[in-house]
């Protein structure tokens, strides 16, 4: 810090002080939405707008648990619970189809104070597959359930369990009808993809992607989940990193929360979230600096997407490597930013 002193006065420059981030905003909730071939110039004003408000409602929806004095865990489950109840979203009600004409979802989350976690995949009947993911973490002594013995789980636990209906939209449903009709042996990705095109398939407008939270709160206890809706024309019970501790949701006090978005596939064998933990824990690296070097980690594979991340000191990270992501942050002092293109 240079310090000058003037006949009128004493006058702080603050210079480097500011750039080492000494009294850099503290965040306490990042989400995402997806990520993928999302441009300004094929979005509508009325999508956009729609986009931004629905991301603006789950931030404020968090915010407003972790001001109440309530656990990060709370406040990630009621900012997902926004983005599973809209249908612009690929997770609960705007889930994409698999081949066979279901939706079926996937979800996770963490508690970073004491390591616990909980998953559900392939359930078809739960409003809101995060709810479910918690309940298998507080009240069994398992992390992940599937199928039908999840749902039958979630229904004892007191969830709302509502028919397969429900999650049905027709921009959905056209969606799988395209990707059959396109192409009916490959599987289809919730947003564009740079290997889909070396492997002739084609973007067919699907990039609504998984939503995720991570959030910190007044206690200093991280917590990250993770919901979607696959892959659009998804095989028999083919199960992607969203659900997989460590791969698409992993949160540590010590470290940061981390939730993912992309090609799954290629996020559990890069085990992406613990990574971008460990990469602090063992190396020293900042939040931002392991979440950078893990997505290009991922691009070098070949997939894409993008992460976002919190650590234990309000510090935010949101790295992807395609044309865009829905994501957005609320600070301690309730100040929202929600951001989509590069």
């Amino acid at each position: 810090m240079r310090i000058k002193t003037f006949k009128t006065g004493l006058v702080i420059l603050l210079t480097s002080a500011c750039l080492s981030g000494a009294w850099a905003q503290k965040y306490v909730m990042v989400i995402h939405g997806g990520a993928g071939t999302i441009l300004k110039s094929t979005m509508t004003p009325e999508k956009e707008k729609a986009y931004r408000a629905a991301l603006a409602s789950a931030l404020q929806k968090g915010y407003t648990a972790l001001k109440a004095g309530k656990p990060s865990l709370d406040a990630v489950e009621a900012a997902i619970h926004v983005l599973e109840d809209s249908p612009l979203f690929n997770a609960g009600k705007g889930a994409v189809f698999t081949h066979d004409g279901r939706n079926e979802m996937d979800a996770s989350i963490m508690n970073g104070k004491t390591l616990e976690a909980g998953a559900v995949a392939g359930v078809t009947t739960v409003r809101n597959p995060i709810s479910a993911a918690r309940a298998v973490m507080e009240r069994s002594e398992h992390v992940m359930m599937v199928g039908q013995g999840a749902e039958k789980f979630a229904k004892e636990a007191g969830l709302t369990i509502v028919d397969p209906s429900y999650f049905r939209t027709e921009e959905r449903w056209q969606g799988l009808q395209k990707a059959i009709k396109e192409d009916s042996t490959k599987s289809v990705l919730d947003h564009g993809s740079k290997k889909a095109v070396l492997l002739g398939i084609k973007n067919r407008d699907n990039k609504f992607g998984t939503v995720g939270a991570v959030a910190l709160d007044k206690d200093g206890n991280l917590a990250a989940g993770t919901s979607t809706g696959g892959m659009t024309n998804k095989k028999y019970g083919r199960v992607g990193d969203a659900p997989i501790i460590g791969a698409g949701t992993y949160a540590n006090n010590t470290t940061a929360g981390i939730s993912c978005t992309g090609w799954g596939e290629f996020y559990i064998r890069s085990v992406v979230a613990h990574d971008i933990s460990a990469l602090m824990e063992y190396k020293g690296l900042s939040v931002a600096e392991a979440s950078k070097l893990v997505m290009d980690k991922v691009g070098k594979l070949g997939g894409d997407g993008g992460v976002i991340a919190l650590d234990r000191k309000g510090n935010v990270a949101m790295p992807f490597n395609t044309e865009g992501m829905y994501r957005g942050t609320v600070t301690d002092d309730g100040k929202i930013s929600v951001e989509i293109y590069k």
